[in-house]
Order: C-alpha cells, then structure tokens, then sequence
C-alpha cells in the first residue's frame, strides 16, 4: 500500500506533463507561435478532463495500472476535453478527434505500460 501511494505524486505529475505537452505541441503546430492565452485555450479542456478522469477512476487505488487507471484516465480525459470543445465552440474537426484520443492514448497509457513493467522488474 505505502507504494502505491509513493507512486501518487509521480502519477500525477507525468500525467499533468504529458497533457500539457500535447496542448503546447497540438497549439504551436496549428499557429506556430507560443502565445499563452491561446496555449490556456488549448490546454484547459483536457486538464479539466485530467482532473475529472483523476476524481472518477480512483487514481490513488492503482496508479500506474495500465488498463484499469491509464485507460480511465485517458478516456475520461479525452471525452471531456471535446464535450467541453463543442460546448465552446473550440472545434473537434474528425482529424483532431482522432490525434487527441491516439497521442493521448500513447502516452497516459504508454508511460503506465513502462512503469509497470520496470516496478515488476525491480521486485
């Protein structure tokens, strides 16, 4: 259990990375610029979605499980970042549903996949 919990922080700290990496990447590759209104305009929906996926799928019980916390994650993630997309008419052409739910799928899930395997190695 004190494992578990040790794995919090970093759990939350690679998730929060990883989703603002994709915002910067995803922003900065549609207008090529680094403009923070714009950059909070991208991000916002899916850190929302992050800290919702985080209070619904119980984070704190598995953090690194790939499938029960990083699927959670990265669907509660996704889906609530383009309701709220559509909600403010940020757009959710098909091409951008499509890359938002793979890269976030490679790496809420990818980084869990790695840590499992190297916590189960190091045992």
């Amino acid at each position: 259990m004190a494992a578990k919990k040790s794995h919090l922080p970093i759990a939350l700290t690679v998730d929060l990375i990883l989703v603002i990496l994709f915002a910067i990447i995803g922003h900065y590759t549609h207008s090529h610029n680094f403009d923070p209104v714009g950059l909070w305009s991208t991000a916002w929906p899916f850190l929302t979605g992050l800290g919702l996926a985080w209070l619904l799928s119980a984070v704190w019980d598995r953090p690194v499980s790939p499938l029960h916390t990083g699927g959670a994650v990265w669907a509660i993630t996704v889906l609530t970042a383009l309701v709220i997309r559509v909600l403010t008419g940020a757009g959710t052409a098909g091409a951008f549903i499509v890359v938002a739910a793979a890269l976030n799928f490679l790496t809420l899930i990818g980084w869990r996949v790695v840590a499992a395997a190297l916590t189960k190695s190091g045992r």
